[in-house]
């Protein structure tokens, strides 16, 4: 059967040995002493105190440090920087006083060691492990009791009990559960390392996700060195959190400052650039929003986004049509974030309404400005939240003017070095920022001559 009835996924059917699984299940989810129900209000909290790793970026995005006994897998691509992060990130864990081991299954010992040398991440406190049998790798385990484990990967890795090949599904499933138990049971933080599928998801089965706490992946961006940590599943944090480093040729750096990575290369002065603040879990950022606005020469224009919803760009297209007056109808748009982030939030529709109306009217957005806020069918601004947060981060980078909706301006607790416009309607805030700008213009037949 190529298809499974389950999950209709392809090709995901494999042999197992049922009684070597079972024996194993019997084994790892025997426990010592039998647990009994307890009322809630019986249940004491313990503060599990976390360790931070010495990577803020990292720390950000786990949450505040790492959870003792957590189980953490990270996906990406081959060659992003997985192990450059994890072999960093044991290298800060030894140095803190803790005990890491390092277990890779595809490097020697020695060839671990020479990018460790690369990376200046030697410390007697950092233990090293060439070993893809998993029975071998758990007696070590249990002999040097590390505070940090690291398992490099999980696909490459394999249970001798079972009799299929290493990176098969029931490969995966039960390695990784062995693994689970043995750091819950040691209260031992762990980071599976996970291989990608040409889809971009982690490789094995659906299953290996819910087995562990936290799931993150690492994003390289379009182009540039820059790499970008999130986490799509965390039971101890956020998942909104984002972590940016840079590959350099010493290792992974932060990026304390994404800010200006952003806006690092914008063009000032040119029509269909729009600078928006927008919200990335506990962190502010501001990004570039770009918009180019062709005429058409086939019969149903394009529509095309790069980093923002492009159902939520087709949207507002409409809205500025309705709305505003602006003859979109005959001119193909195509709308991208400069950096590679993804703008999500519903605060990024004025600043994506605003670089196409500059687009169409070949009228640059003042180079000092910045824009916030969500757009209704009718063409109101509505309030965000957080709007202190986004304030702050365009007045430490220098920005003089932001339009925000009207219900946020009213609502400030202080106030602000920049100076605040508040907005009712996206009609009010193109005039706001494109000077003398025509909001009714007159009909037309040919849309290409309305719009040049």
């Amino acid at each position: 059967m190529g298809k499974c009835p389950g999950c209709q996924a392809w090709n995901t059917l494999v042999e197992e040995a049922r009684i070597a699984l079972n024996q194993n299940k019997n084994q790892t989810s025997r426990s010592p002493t039998p647990s009994v129900a307890t009322r809630i209000t019986e249940v004491t909290h313990e503060n599990t105190r976390r360790h931070l790793v010495g990577i803020n970026e990292l720390d950000r995005v786990l949450g505040g440090g790492l959870v003792p006994g957590s189980v953490i897998l990270i996906g990406g691509e081959p060659g992003i920087g997985k192990s450059t992060l994890l072999l960093t990130t044991a290298f800060h864990v030894a140095k803190s006083g803790l005990k890491a081991l390092y277990v890779s299954a595809e490097e020697s010992i020695s060839q671990t060691r020479m990018t460790a040398e690369r990376l200046s991440a030697l410390h007697p406190n950092l233990y090293l492990m060439a070993e893809t049998n998993l029975s071998a790798a758990l007696l070590e385990i249990d002999r040097l009791k590390p505070d940090v484990l690291i398992l490099d990967s999980v696909q490459t890795i394999y249970a001798p009990e079972l009799d299929s090949a290493s990176g098969s599904v029931s490969q995966v499933r039960e390695v990784t559960a062995q693994i689970v138990h043995r750091a819950k049971a040691s209260n031992m933080t762990t980071f599976l390392v996970g291989h990608v599928t040409k889809e971009g998801s982690i490789a094995g089965p659906r299953l290996l996700e819910h087995m562990v706490d936290t799931v993150l992946y690492f994003e390289s961006t379009r182009t540039g060195p820059y790499r970008f940590l999130r986490a799509h599943k965390n039971r101890f944090g956020s998942t909104n959190e984002m972590g940016v480093f840079e590959m350099r040729g010493t290792g992974l750096g932060e990026v304390a400052n994404p800010s200006e990575f952003f806006l690092a290369e914008r063009p000032v002065g040119k029509p269909g650039s729009a600078v928006a603040a927008a919200i990335e879990g506990t962190r502010s950022l501001l990004v570039e929003v770009q918009a180019l606005c062709v005429p058409s020469f086939f019969g149903n224009p394009r529509r095309t986004a790069v980093g923002v919803d492009q159902t939520r760009c087709a949207v507002l297209a409409a809205v500025l049509e309705k709305q505003a007056g602006l003859v979109l109808s005959g001119q193909d748009l195509f709308i991208n974030v400069a950096g590679g982030t993804n703008l999500v939030e519903p605060a990024a529709d004025l600043p994506v309404a605003l670089a196409i109306a500059s687009s169409l009217t070949n009228r640059p957005i003042p180079p000092h400005l910045v824009c916030f806020g969500e757009i209704g069918l009718s063409g109101e601004i509505r309030g965000v939240h957080r709007v202190d947060a986004r304030l702050n981060e365009a007045e430490r980078l220098g920005f003089t003017t932001a339009v925000i909706p009207k219900i946020n301006a009213s609502q400030l607790p202080k106030n602000f070095k920049i100076q605040i416009i508040g907005t009712n309607s996206l009609e009010e805030a193109i005039q706001a920022v494109l000077e003398e700008f025509p909001t009714r213009p007159a009909a037309n037949k040919n849309p290409r001559s309305s719009a040049n």
